[in-house]
């Protein structure tokens, strides 16, 4: 195992309430074990819009020779998403794509996030202020649910859809209509 990689265990405990043993070998700097990965055509262009509405900061950039994003992290408090420009593949954003695929039209007709990434913010209504005050295309108003969250939802320049909530109160799933698996 190489040492750039960090080995932690740790105890868990389980829906039933059993401790169980989690091995966790990502590198210690990366606050969770799932990092959405997005596609961009223009990757230079997508950090620095998620930077000015989204209100991402850059964690590292890997470029290419012609200029583009091999890989890029960026992080909103303990969230990362990586982003890379696709070379050599004709990438199209969900944007470009749905120009000529009636699938990808119907979907994007949906106000909610078909594919996309939610990230917990502290004040989402300033963050959607932000957000639309930088360009990006407000699916929704702030709006309380039912499930203890205000959230919005965006698209960003290409067409990528986020959802951005925040906490406002504890709900139990059965209160709005949800179940949780039984032992």
């Amino acid at each position: 195992m190489g040492s750039h990689l960090s080995k932690r265990v740790t105890g868990t405990v389980d829906t039933v309430g059993r401790m169980t043993t989690e091995r966790n070998t990502r590198p210690a700097d990366y606050p969770a074990a799932i990092m959405p990965m997005l596609a961009y055509e223009d990757g230079v262009a997508a950090i620095n819009f998620l930077r000015d509405a989204f209100g991402f900061t850059e964690r590292m950039r890997l470029t290419a020779d012609d200029g583009s994003i091999g890989h890029a992290e960026l992080a909103l408090g303990d969230a990362v998403v990586a982003l890379a420009t696709p070379a050599g593949i004709g990438y199209e954003s969900p944007k470009h794509h749905r120009e000529h695929c009636t699938s990808a039209m119907r979907w994007t007709e949906q106000p909610w996030v078909v594919n996309g990434v939610m990230v917990y913010v502290d004040d989402v209504d300033a963050h959607a202020a932000r957000a639309e005050a930088a360009g990006a295309e407000l699916l929704s108003q702030p709006q309380d649910t039912p499930y203890g969250v205000r959230s919005y939802r965006a698209e960003d320049l290409e067409g990528h859809r986020w959802m951005f909530s925040q906490h406002i109160q504890d709900t139990k799933p059965e209160d709005w209509g949800a179940s949780t698996p039984t032992e």
